[in-house]
């Protein structure tokens, strides 16, 4: 029997917090239940599902949802060369990641499930509440003792997503997950720095004006860690690239367009653009400079310190 309370312990070398819901996921599994994420990008969804099903021995399916996962794609698919020289038979199926999941009882893992065709939804309802598919030439697959579905998802609103009907939530335990608490994504980017640590107070500011393009009035989306993460490297590497410190406004600012700009997305009908809104956030945090990026010469900074 599987020591539940250890593999929690055990999971926080690999996850960042998450504490509960670690202990959702798990719960859920071990009770044979179905588990769908749902959170925005970036909020550690798949590194936690992966996490688990490392921790608790069993195989793991990974299907990227997208318009183009079909049924076929998502079951599996007769090899049409040897269907000619043997005809129709079980040697000459090729399973897809559903069918070696059932096959095997392994977690399939769907990556973005409100972005999947309704057809091939259906092919998963079905298979979540009978735990077993019938294949045409093929016959009847039986899901193995373990098998279940683990889906994430991002929030219906964000584009190219569509609403997950009411006959999927029926059949999965749903766990929320938002954003992280300042504390553990400066835990996250201080793992990803690895053996090239920055200032505490840089790395601060690194996580704290990730965190303010959520809250800007003129941005609809804002970045995820990974915004911060790639912030904090690029500021390391272009540092190093001019010779200049990373606290060096021509480096940091550069660092934080490069690393944000592309993560938010401007609310509609605003007049400006991604980069004079992280410029406008960077210098909030940071102080303001003459000149702005690229080399500016520093002016009294706005503030000294990381608090607000």
């Amino acid at each position: 029997m599987t020591d539940h309370a250890g593999l929690l312990g055990s999971l926080g070398s690999v996850v960042v917090g998450r504490t509960r819901e670690l202990e959702l996921v798990v719960a859920a599994l071990a009770a044979n239940r179905h588990v769908l994420l749902e959170g925005p990008p970036g909020t550690g969804k798949s590194t936690l599902l992966r996490a688990v099903s490392s921790g608790l021995g069993i195989g793991f399916e990974f299907v990227e949802g997208n318009a183009e996962l079909t049924p076929a794609r998502l079951v599996g698919h007769f090899d049409p060369a040897r269907v000619l020289n043997e005809g129709y038979g079980a040697d000459v199926f090729v399973d897809g990641p559903l069918v070696t999941a059932l096959r095997e009882g392994s977690l399939l893992y769907v990556e973005e499930i409100n972005r999947v065709p309704e057809e091939t939804l259906n092919v998963l309802i079905t298979v979540m509440s009978e735990g077993e598919i019938t294949v045409p030439r093929l016959g009847r697959v039986q899901a193995t003792q373990g098998f279940r579905l683990v889906a994430a998802m991002n929030p219906f609103d964000a584009v190219g997503t569509a609403r997950i009907s009411g006959a999927v939530y029926d059949r999965v335990c749903r766990v929320a997950m938002s954003y992280q608490p300042a504390a553990d994504e400066l835990a996250i980017v201080e793992r990803a720095l690895g053996e090239n640590p920055l200032a505490g107070a840089y790395k601060d500011r690194v996580v704290e004006v990730t965190r303010t393009t959520r809250t800007h009035p003129d941005l609809r989306v804002g970045s995820s860690v990974r915004g911060a993460v790639d912030f904090a490297m690029v500021a390391q590497s272009l540092g190093s690239l001019r010779g200049k410190p990373v606290e060096d406004p021509s480096v940091s600012l550069d660092a934080a367009l490069v690393a944000l700009s592309g993560r938010v997305r401007v609310r509609e009908g605003g007049s400006r653009t991604a980069e004079e809104i992280i410029t406008e956030i960077w210098e909030s945090v940071f102080g303001r400079t003459d000149g702005g990026a690229g080399g500016g010469k520093d002016s009294a900074p706005m503030r000294g310190t990381n608090s607000r």
